[in-house]
């Protein structure tokens, strides 16, 4: 039993370093299109409100089969890269258009500002997120655990990163629309994460668990 469980230890920790990948991508698409605002049902948003929440899924997946420590070093070993990949892809592809590696020569303020929105918004919603669902995992319904923890973790992300990001923005549609474009972005992530990504959790759970508990292939016979 000792022996399996150790398998199952190892396998589920070398997916780590596969998860910090995925946060970083998530990161890194979101942080660019939430520079490109478009129009829902007659209020502004973003697109990055439709990739975002995924973090949350990886997330809550990462607590739940390996516990708080090895969430808590994801998001450690995230922080540093994904501020600074953000950053660079930002400021290379500024607003949708590719601005030439020239651009890298030049310090972005706006840009910044979104990569260190970005980073406090992900180190405290995930941390907040982490704790919520450490605290409710054993709730015997499946889902209040994910829908919680997303449902505040998200609320505070969103807030630290448009009022970091955009009070004040010497852009100046964002600076006059970024209290309705979080409200707004907060609203659809809401929506997409306990319609679309709760399913997901659950069907991704399943087959993550199945995947961790089958033991690992022998050698053939010679």
């Amino acid at each position: 039993m000792t022996s399996l469980h150790g398998a199952v230890e190892l396998r589920a920790r070398s997916v780590l370093p596969a998860l910090v990948a995925l946060h970083i991508t998530l990161i890194i698409a979101s942080n660019y299109l939430v520079q490109l605002p478009f129009e829902l049902w007659g209020f502004h948003t973003t697109w990055g409100a439709f990739t975002f929440p995924l973090i949350f899924v990886a997330t809550d997946l990462t607590v739940r089969l390996l516990g708080e420590g090895p969430a808590r070093r994801v998001i450690a070993r995230v922080m540093l890269p994904a501020l600074l990949a953000s950053y660079v892809v930002s400021v290379l592809f500024h607003e949708g258009v590719f601005a030439g590696w020239a651009a890298l020569g030049e310090f972005n303020m706006f840009v910044f500002r979104i990569a260190l929105a970005s980073f406090a918004a992900y180190v405290m919603g995930q941390w907040l997120d982490i704790a919520v669902f450490a605290r409710l995992q054993r709730v015997r319904a499946w889902w209040v655990a994910p829908a919680a923890s997303t449902v505040l973790g998200s609320l505070l992300d969103t807030v630290v990163f448009f009022s970091v990001a955009f009070y004040r923005s010497t852009d100046p549609f964002m600076a006059e629309h970024w209290v309705e474009i979080a409200a707004v972005d907060y609203a659809t992530k809401l929506v997409i994460s306990l319609l679309c990504f709760l399913p997901l959790y659950a069907v991704l759970l399943n087959a993550l668990v199945k995947a961790l508990k089958a033991p690992p292939p022998t050698p053939a016979a010679a």
